[in-house]
């Protein structure tokens, strides 16, 4: 089962979120959670809250923190403000500020077993129908 949770219009550049996605892709979410909260990057408090918001979402639909995993983390380009400053002699250089939207897919193992176990089943089932045609 897919938990999603999404932060959308984030004034942060995409490329710096990334940074910080990168130390913690690897983790499970608990751990990945308590580590956000010692690295010194400006993105670290935005990605800890989305994290913190699937792990809700899998406990209201009756998951426990201990079986999840990150499936997917995804940092996606938001549109970008365009502002700029003076410069000499009634110049203007051009400041784009970039938005990122943010979304974290969590997983369980466990229903991966599962399906797989669901399937050699049915595969079961279906040789079994051939051979006595």
């Amino acid at each position: 089962m897919d938990i999603k949770a999404e932060q959308k219009y984030l004034l942060i550049s995409p490329k710096k979120v990334r940074v910080v996605v990168e130390m913690i892709k690897k983790l499970r979410p608990t751990p990945a959670v308590e580590s956000l909260s010692l690295v010194g990057k400006s993105a670290a408090e935005p990605l800890r809250k989305v994290i913190l918001s699937a792990i809700a979402n899998a406990k209201v639909k009756g998951i426990s923190e201990d079986a999840l995993y990150f499936k997917e983390i995804q940092i996606g380009e938001g549109p970008r403000l365009k502002r700029g400053i003076a410069v000499s002699r009634g110049q203007w250089h051009p400041i784009k500020k970039r938005m990122s939207h943010i979304k974290v897919i969590l997983e369980t193992k466990e229903e991966k077993k599962e399906i797989k176990e669901v399937e050699k089943e049915e595969k079961v089932e279906k040789k079994g129908v051939k051979k006595q045609a």
